[in-house]
């Protein structure tokens, strides 16, 4: 469902919402998405509205009540794109076989805010992202059994004549190079380059299956929603699921899980050689990306690149 908002003043920055943001990003203000929410979605007056600060890079969140959350783009973001998010939002929720976001509504940008932003349903508890104090997250088996059940039932989704939509991940490795250059060139100061450059050399040249599964497309810790006992309780951020290359979403093995349990994952989904290598890849171009670009505005996204690549840099299944 649509709702369009009516012209409100200008939204300025009143409470600090995402380490991420730069020059150029919009500015939300806590009172101001407040009152904008309540006047697109009258049924939420009277709920307290407060500001999340998370690691996102994409969206400034805002809790609405117990059950509700709204989504402001960090950047300007046409309404058509916000809808089809919420498409494939809803589409994610009905296929996953756990609990999921669902789309309320999209409100149109005007002059005081412009871009489309949206409201979803709150799936409670903690973000894989929130882990040790150290930055290391504790797993349990359940948990690679659990992602093994997500993406057996992402997989079997019928793909109903879509394909690979040529945006971010999920086609052809080599798209990636220029890049990956670009990554190397700026990380020497974080990591051996050397040897993730060699890596990504060998990764990258396993060819592309030339068939396509629907894919969460960004399996990564803040994405995912942990019980207390450590075993999957929700996945957010559906928006882009579609078409990719069946590993796409095997980065979760070296984002979340140790050695122990992305062997558990591996033999649970069956996965070759070749797969599993094609996962590791998507994981390096992910995680090579994060360390350098969010070093200073984003140490929470900084510190898991840099800790993935930890984990794929001494991956004795990928080395030779």
């Amino acid at each position: 469902m649509d709702r369009h908002g009516a012209g409100r003043g200008v939204l300025t920055e009143d409470r600090s919402l995402s380490s991420s943001k730069g020059p150029g990003q919009l500015r939300v203000a806590e009172a101001a998405a407040a009152e904008r929410i309540v006047a697109a979605f009258p049924a939420f007056a009277g709920l307290p509205v407060r500001a999340l600060a998370t690691p996102g890079t994409v969206n400034a969140l805002f809790r609405i009540g117990d059950a509700h959350v709204a989504r402001f783009p960090l950047q300007p973001t046409p309404h058509a794109e916000i809808a089809a998010e919420a498409a494939a939002l809803e589409e994610f929720a009905t296929v996953a076989p756990f609990p999921a976001p669902v789309p309320v509504g999209v409100v149109d940008g005007d002059a005081g805010y412009p871009s489309a932003w949206s409201v979803q349903t709150w799936i409670p508890g903690r973000t894989a992202s929130e882990g040790e104090p150290d930055g290391s997250e504790s797993t349990c088996p359940g948990l690679a059994e659990d992602l093994a059940h997500l993406i057996v039932a992402l997989r079997a989704a019928p793909l109903r004549g879509r394909s690979f939509d040529g945006r971010g991940r999920g086609g052809d490795l080599r798209a990636h190079e220029d890049w990956m250059s670009e990554c190397f060139a700026r990380s020497a100061h974080l990591l051996d380059v050397g040897a993730a450059r060699s890596l990504w050399a060998r990764l990258s040249r396993i060819p592309h299956p030339g068939v396509e599964v629907m894919s969460h497309r960004d399996l990564t810790p803040p994405n995912l929603v942990l019980s207390d006992d450590g075993r999957l309780g929700g996945v957010l951020d559906g928006g882009s699921f579609g078409p990719a290359d069946p590993a796409l979403d095997l980065v979760v093995a070296w984002h979340v899980l140790d050695r122990r349990d992305g062997l558990a994952l591996r033999a649970a989904l069956g996965c070759g050689d070749a797969e599993w290598r094609r996962g590791a890849a998507w994981a390096l171009q992910q995680a090579m990306g994060l360390g350098w670009y969010y070093e200073r505005t984003n140490p929470v996204m900084a510190a898991l690149g840099l800790r993935t690549m930890g984990r794929l840099l001494a991956d004795p299944d990928l080395a030779g």
